[in-house]
């Protein structure tokens, strides 16, 4: 059995920053949506919900809310189970995957045929496959989906499986720090300088219920009185993303330095094309 080599948390981050605009092409580009419209669903949301609930199988609404954990409540029911009546969840897996891969490769041109990618995708599968699933709800089901044989279609499934295994982690560094998935987003917006109600994923809600959140982050000290993050706001960011960077090694535990530092070099180049084409 090959020995498991420990991985420092600031290594974790860096191949979250190169996995991440790989697997981005499933929400920027057309290719996905296209592909699960041609299913029969009707909007943008009931292919992300479709494509990303899919693993799980036909399971409710409260569950899929669960896993994703930062939705709105009442956002996920708009579409599950409903879209379970248009198609299925294998056939809206293997449709998310397919547009999915023919996006990389259209945005990657010649580099999608190259060593690189193979190499990149071999060592981001190895680390992809061999992580724990304890605790992982979607990595766990993303796990038990076929890896593919082609080597762009095998990259993306292996920075899908990454990624949700990030976030499955980050879910659970909210969660100890008592924070809810519309907090989560808050926490993040203002850590960026933006105002919630200037933010993308809650801009939408309406404003009592947007303004009933920051106000109960202000009475737990985490929003100071001008509407920034205090100090104690701030330093529970930080530990939040401390947490999740160090639960993210165990997925890269099983390569061996250098083959972490090839997975890096190789994913590079790879992210520099899909950074300048915005991943779409």
């Amino acid at each position: 059995m090959q020995s498991l080599v420990p991985v420092a948390g600031d290594t974790a981050r860096r191949l979250h920053q190169l996995v991440e605009p790989i697997h981005l092409v499933t929400y920027f580009a057309d290719e996905p949506d296209v592909a699960l419209f041609a299913l029969g669903l009707r909007n943008t949301w009931d292919a992300y919900f479709a494509g990303r609930a899919a693993p799980l199988g036909r399971v409710p609404a409260e569950v899929v809310d669960a896993v994703f954990y930062n939705f709105a409540a009442g956002e996920v029911a708009r579409h599950i189970p409903r879209v379970w009546d248009i198609t299925t969840p294998e056939e809206a897996a293997a449709a998310r995957q397919q547009g999915s891969a023919a996006a990389l490769r259209r945005i990657l041109g010649d580099l999608a045929d190259s060593d690189t990618v193979v190499r990149a995708a071999d060592l981001a599968t190895k680390a992809a496959t061999s992580a724990p699933t304890e605790g992982r709800v979607l990595y766990a089901a993303l796990r038990t989906l076929p890896v593919p044989e082609e080597p762009v279609a095998r990259l993306w499934h292996a920075a899908t499986l990454l990624r949700e295994h990030r976030g499955d982690g980050h879910n659970a560094a909210l969660v100890a720090a008592g924070i809810g998935g519309t907090e989560a987003h808050v926490l993040h917006a203002l850590s960026e300088g933006i105002p919630a109600e200037k933010y993308g994923r809650v801009h939408h809600l309406p404003a009592d219920q947007l303004a009933a959140v920051v106000d109960g982050m202000r009475v737990r000290g985490l929003i100071d009185d001008s509407g920034s993050l205090s100090e104690v706001g701030r330093e529970t960011k930080q530990q939040i993303e401390a947490v999740t960077d160090d639960l993210a090694s165990a997925a890269l535990a099983i390569l061996e330095p250098g083959e972490r530092d090839q997975l890096i070099a190789d994913l590079e180049p790879i992210v520099a094309v899909l950074d300048a084409a915005g991943s779409r």
